[in-house]
């Protein structure tokens, strides 16, 4: 199947889609535009309205069964959704890419060194995946090139951060693993939050957003639920072709009354907006106030952002458990899109700062591509926009993909035991 991706990018204004981030453009924090956006100027919109603008078709929901909607995942009533095999224009130079993955578990399959033993898994989203490229350009085939071992790809693009430790937990029992490479991507924190994707990103028409497991997080308590696929079967999946089911599922969703605050917040004297949004400061532990449509979306986005990083942070904890009680190393790698190292490298700020300290202050391996890719711009006297555009066309390039495994590979050399053939002093 060789699909124009680039076809489906141009025709939408966003650019995430449930294979992961194409291109570096942001998130667009409201929906599909209708006929009554006019309106959103001087009427507030409650979640239910909010909800009718994201509903599917029944003819979108059979597409998207039948592997005929892009992104051409597949359904699974556990994680969300994997990937099949395909063919995307969507490589370097227009190249098409060729993505393959085992029958048996969906891995993206390996070439170099697959007959050893692997003792290295790897998992997260699209930046694991590694999209964009082939098969065999990915970063763990160039790091297992080096470094002569397996390395297994349990990436899946679109993917949250604990999407990708529930499918740990799963892939860890069928094919278990001593060292783990677990990828962080910057939107996975939010991802974490998300029980249907399509709240948050603008609605494609050609395209379905796969509902999800997903977190709900009690700042005040410092505590996080567990939540499952909202959608557990295929039936299931029509209700939102319904009004009426779909607010019954998301009426009390997080990341729509966030979402709603930032569509109301173009209202002047959204009230109501405010007291919904003061609502879930409350019931989320934050001590905050909100004087006026400015602030309401600034402060959405920060209760946004301070729940989501918190939700990745609890996941650590509990993939720290796990590998404790399995005998597993772990090592955190932190990818971002090339407009956000862009940004770090001109301005010295970032989002994730807490998370940083977090991992930091736990003494947790990690490995920061945004600052790696910082220390390495200062050797260059290059223009920013042509050094970001050298390693990324949208997702690492198979020169990004070069950088990204020798950035990982002297940390991972530290805990491998032994070491790896090229290394070894005997």
């Amino acid at each position: 199947m060789k699909i124009k991706r680039r076809e489906f990018v141009q025709k939408s204004s966003t650019i995430a889609f449930g294979l992961g981030t194409i291109g570096i453009s942001k998130l667009s924090a409201h929906p599909k535009t209708t006929d009554n956006d006019q309106l959103k100027d001087k009427e507030i919109m409650d979640e239910r309205a909010y909800l009718q603008q994201i509903l599917y078709t029944r003819k979108e929901v059979d597409d998207w069964f039948s592997e005929k909607a892009f992104p051409f995942s597949k359904y699974d009533s556990q994680l969300g959704w994997l990937l099949p095999n395909a063919h995307f224009r969507d490589g370097l130079d227009d190249s098409i890419s060729t993505y393959t993955y085992t029958a048996d578990d969906g891995e993206r399959i390996m070439s170099n060194y697959r007959d050893k033993l692997c003792r290295i898994n790897t998992y997260g989203d699209s930046f694991t995946q590694c999209h964009q490229v082939s098969d065999h350009e990915t970063w763990q085939e160039v790091l297992a090139a080096h470094i002569q071992e397996p390395v297994r790809n349990y990436g899946i693009g679109g993917w949250s951060v604990y999407q990708a430790y529930l499918r740990m937990l799963k892939e860890e029992e069928r094919k278990p693993s001593e060292y783990i490479i677990f990828n962080i991507y910057e939107d996975d924190h939010k991802r974490n939050l998300d029980a249907w994707r399509n709240i948050r990103v603008r609605k494609h028409p050609q395209h379905i957003e796969a509902t999800l497991p997903y977190l709900k997080v009690d700042l005040g308590d410092q505590t996080i639920t567990e939540c499952k696929n909202p959608c557990p079967t295929p039936g299931s999946y029509y209700d939102l072709c319904d009004l009426d089911k779909t607010y019954a599922l998301f009426k009390d969703d997080f990341v729509l009354k966030i979402m709603a605050a930032h569509q109301n917040s173009k209202v002047k004297n959204a009230t109501e907006s405010y007291d919904d949004l003061m609502d879930l400061i409350k019931t989320h532990g934050i001590r905050t106030k909100i004087d006026d449509s400015e602030t309401l979306a600034e402060e959405a986005e920060k209760i946004h952002l301070k729940a989501a990083l918190f939700s990745t942070q609890k996941i650590v904890e509990k993939i720290e458990n796990y590998a404790k009680n399995n005998n597993k190393k772990i090592i955190y790698v932190l990818s971002y899109p090339g407009r956000t190292i862009a940004s770090y490298i001109e301005k010295k700020t970032r989002f994730d700062q807490s998370f940083l300290e977090y991992l930091q202050n736990k003494n947790l391996p990690y490995i920061d591509l945004m600052q790696i890719h910082a220390q390495d711009y200062r050797k260059y006297n290059l223009e920013l926009k042509d050094y970001i555009e050298n390693y990324f066309i949208g997702h690492y390039n198979p020169t990004g993909n070069f950088f990204c495994a020798f950035a990982i590979k002297d940390r991972l050399l530290e805990l491998l035991d032994p070491k790896p053939f090229p290394y070894r002093n005997e």
